[in-house]
This record gives C-alpha cells, sequence and structure tokens, in this order.
C-alpha cells in the first residue's frame, strides 16, 4: 500500500490550540503518512452570499483535501457543553461543496478541553453533526483530554501514558479502516 494521506481538522483556531497539538500527536502517533492540516478560517454560512457568490474556494478546496484523504481526524474543544461554532460553521459549508467528500470516508473524532470531562459532550454532539454524510467514524476508544494545557511536554507529545495508548490504539484503528 502507498503511504497513507491523513488530514487533520482542528475546531479550535487559536494559535497553540490544544486540539491541533492533540491532531499533530495523533498523527505522529498514526506512523507513516502525509499529514496536513485544512484551514476551516471560513466566513459564517449564509445562503444569501452562497446563492450570490457561490461556495467559497477556501471551503472547495476543503472539501477536496477531505475527499484526497485517505482518512481524518477531527479534534474539537468544548464550548458551552457543545463542539465549537467553527467546527459546525466548517461542516455546514462543506455539505455545500461541489464535491461530497465524507461518504464512506474513515474517520477518528476526539476532543482536548481545559475542562476535567475532556470534551465529552462536544464529542458526542459532533459525532451526531456528522450522521448525514454517512462517513464511517471510529466508535473508540475515545480519546475526551481532560486539563489539556497541562497534558504535553515542551515538544507537544502526550505525557499521560493512558492518553498515549489510547490515542496509539485509535490510530491503529484508523490505518486499519482505511
Amino acid at each position: 500500500m502507498s503511504t497513507p494521506k491523513l488530514l487533520g481538522i482542528s475546531g479550535s483556531l487559536r494559535a497553540d490550540a490544544t486540539n491541533t497539538r492533540l491532531l499533530r500527536e495523533a498523527a505522529r502517533l498514526f506512523g507513516d503518512a502525509e499529514y496536513e492540516e485544512a484551514d476551516i478560517r471560513f466566513p459564517l454560512y449564509d445562503a444569501d452570499e452562497e446563492a450570490e457568490h457561490g461556495v467559497p474556494e477556501m471551503v472547495a478546496k476543503v472539501a477536496r483535501q477531505i475527499d484526497a484523504a485517505d482518512a481524518v481526524i477531527i479534534s474539537t474543544p468544548e464550548y458551552n457543553k457543545g463542539p465549537s461554532g467553527v467546527i459546525k460553521n466548517a461542516l455546514d459549508w462543506i455539505s455545500r461543496a461541489e464535491v461530497k467528500p465524507w461518504n464512506g470516508k474513515p474517520v477518528a473524532v476526539m476532543s482536548a478541553t481545559s475542562g476535567r470531562a475532556g470534551g465529552e459532550r462536544a464529542q458526542m454532539i459532533l459525532r451526531g453533526f456528522m450522521v448525514p454524510f454517512r462517513p464511517r467514524i471510529l466508535q473508540g476508544p475515545e480519546i475526551h483530554l481532560a486539563g489539556a494545557r497541562d497534558q504535553f511536554d515542551e515538544t507537544d507529545r502526550l505525557t499521560g501514558e493512558m492518553y498515549v495508548k489510547e490515542l496509539t490504539e485509535l490510530m491503529k484503528s484508523l490505518r486499519a479502516m482505511i
């Protein structure tokens, strides 16, 4: 098999986002792969704007990236007991693109938050958001990185043995699903 293509989508836009760091650690633990991260700094979805100007090129690009990837990893923060508006907006826009990239796509979902539940509710809701697109979402192990700011060392590697073990297992399962 050729080198798999892995796409990471972070639901956080912050420069030092723990969700982006978690994606990069997941990609490292996945092993040999061509890894890239999607830029989902899309405008807010507006049907009038779409009708007048069409789907923005930046949205079409991410849809093509998803389509070209062998697997996708999504990591979301939890804001007010749900996933970020950024990830929901991205999913809404991507659903409007000409390319319908999600159907049958292997997807691993995870979350990283400062709270003690690690984004469990956000991840559950995000999984529900994905249902209409019919990807193949891995069911576990679930990665809910609690107290995320304190879970990485100075080289952005996860430090918790349990998290490393479970993330390694999730990435092994994702690789097997390709």
